[in-house]
């Protein structure tokens, strides 16, 4: 049992990293595109989205391969 329980702190721990690195990427994209274009933050939004649709499907696939460790 103690194997599962570090098993669900690294998925958790590696879920929170996959959110925050990419959608801190996708805003500073689309902050540096704001900056370069001279436009309202509206890039920064779009990256955000963008960050959080990438980190989505990451975490999909991060919790599909897990699962999928423990039907075996």
């Amino acid at each position: 049992m103690p194997e599962r329980a570090w098993g669900y702190f690294a998925l958790f721990s590696e879920i929170g990293l996959v959110l925050l690195v990419t959608i801190l990427v996708g805003v500073l994209g689309g902050y540096w595109v704001d900056q370069q274009l001279r436009t309202l933050p509206i890039f920064i939004l779009v990256g955000f989205l963008a960050g959080l649709g990438a980190g989505t499907r990451a975490v999909y696939r991060l919790i599909s391969g897990f699962l999928a460790t423990f039907d075996d």
